[in-house]
């Protein structure tokens, strides 16, 4: 039986969940429960998670008189919580901090160091604290690091241990062209493969003076570069859940834009050397704005889910996120205009067409129906991510369906009972249709749907979305 492996980039605990963090992980969820219907629940594995090691999330817990240990335990919670308030579905939540990782990471950094691909050397350069990231002239921006150009990257000298990942580039170079691992979308392929062609150095995989990390095995005094331990997650993670091993390698990692490299060039380079398969697919989305303006604290437009699901409900931001822009894109989100979309869409749109043909089914005997399969055009479009491609279809099939009923006017047919159950049945199927298709991305909407559609008695409900 095919298996399905999802998983999101693991998010640092110096700061609580955002938007973004949202956006990235609502993708993950969404294909972990288009799979469960098509492969069956047991075949699939969706795991999120947070990134507790490293300077800056040391940092932050001095900065709240913690120790780094209790700053993430307070922090790791904040993610899981906003995860379950915008209903993400993941199978396991993975932390870095988890006594079997640090085993697992500290084991393979053994193996790769006793086969040669490690050596000792000094690393001299700039580094970002902000991305907990060694800067290359490549990287920067008018000397800075672009992410964070308010903060000046800090000159960084000391002994550490190399990873020899010029003797991979050409390795991982052929696995992506010959799609062995896909690296998506298009554009993102190419600046892998134009930089790895530019040709790579050996990077600095450990740190002499940042103590909040794992131990080197063979060198204590040494951490281990919180990037490259974090990305041993996605595999850890199937040792330490029971009976996952058989998982790997995953089939897919999402991820934002800035961080491709390490994931489609560093992290297949490091698998390569400790002997283990690669990942089949890795997907970058783009950035987005918030009305037009970059997301940050000094702006105030850094937008907590929790603020999203007070206003628009769980299935409300869900929509309202994946139907803003096409997935992979760079995009804006028109918060200012979430509200107008809102009540078209939802509250106005679905919601109406549901109550009305509620209210007209009720006294009648509409017999029991199922869903029809996924037609290919939708499979296909969610196994190519094109989330707000299928919602528009989605919402195409429901305008249709309204414009049936009106056509129709089924209450004009109140009082011959199988005139109107006849004139009402292409829209029950219909919304029981539309209720299968919607369930990844609105798992609550379309178990009320498919439960109130599906059974023989129909009756009416409260409003699904109230107008705001």
């Amino acid at each position: 039986m095919q298996k399905y492996y999802v998983n999101t980039p693991i998010y640092y605990v110096n700061d609580v969940p955002h938007v973004g963090h949202l956006y990235t992980t609502l993708a993950a969820d969404v294909l972990a429960r288009y799979y469960r219907i098509k492969l069956g629940h047991e075949n699939v594995l969706f795991v999120t998670g947070t990134d507790e090691h490293g300077a800056k999330v040391a940092q932050a817990a001095a900065q709240h008189n913690k120790t780094p240990q209790e700053y993430a335990d307070e922090v790791a919670p904040v993610f899981q919580k906003a995860w379950e308030a915008t209903n993400i579905s993941h199978d396991y939540f993975m932390r870095t901090t988890h006594h079997e990782h640090k085993k697992i990471v500290q084991g393979i950094l053994q193996k790769m160091y006793d086969a040669g691909h490690i050596y000792k050397g000094v690393y001299e350069g700039l580094y970002c604290v902000g991305c907990e990231k060694f800067l290359t002239e490549q990287d920067m921006v008018n000397g800075k690091c672009p992410l964070h150009p308010n903060q000046e990257p800090i000159q960084q000298k000391e002994d550490n241990y190399f990873f020899k990942l010029s003797s991979f580039g050409a390795q991982v170079k052929a696995k992506i062209e010959s799609g062995e691992l896909e690296v998506q979308p298009q554009s993102r392929r190419n600046e892998v493969l134009g930089r790895i062609e530019q040709g790579i150095e050996d990077i600095s995989i450990s740190r002499q003076g940042v103590a909040w990390g794992i131990q080197i095995p063979w060198d204590t005094s040494q951490t281990v570069y919180v990037w490259v331990e974090a990305l041993f997650n996605y595999y850890t993670a199937t040792k330490i859940i029971p009976g996952k091993e058989d998982f790997w390698p995953n089939q897919l990692q999402l991820m934002a834009k800035d961080i491709v490299w390490f994931h489609a060039c560093i992290w297949p380079a490091l698998l390569l050397a400790a002997e283990l398969k690669l990942p089949k697919a890795i997907f970058a989305h783009g950035f987005f704005t918030i009305n037009g303006q970059k997301m940050s604290k000094s702006l105030g437009n850094v937008i907590a889910p929790q603020e999203l699901v007070d206003t628009y409900g769980a299935d409300g931001a869900r929509y309202l996120l994946l139907s803003a822009y096409t997935f992979g894109n760079d995009g804006d989100l028109a918060l200012d205009k979430f509200t107008d979309t809102y009540n078209s869409d939802l509250a106005n749109g679905l919601g109406n067409l549901v109550s009305r043909t509620a209210k007209l089914c009720e006294g009648l005997n509409m017999g029991e129906r199922t869903p029809l399969e996924f037609s290919e055009k939708y499979k296909n479009r969610m196994e190519h991510y094109e989330f707000k491609e299928v919602l528009d279809d989605i919402w195409a099939k429901l305008a249709e369906l309204d414009k049936y009923f009106n056509h129709t006017m089924p209450w004009k047919l109140k009082d011959s009972p199988e005139a109107l159950k006849e004139a009402l049945l292409p829209v029950v199927q219909g919304l029981v249709d539309i209720a299968a298709e919607l369930e990844p991305f609105m798992p609550q909407t379309a178990e009320k749907m498919s439960k109130q559609f599906t059974s023989a008695a129909i009756g009416a409900v409260e409003p699904y979305f109230t107008r705001i």
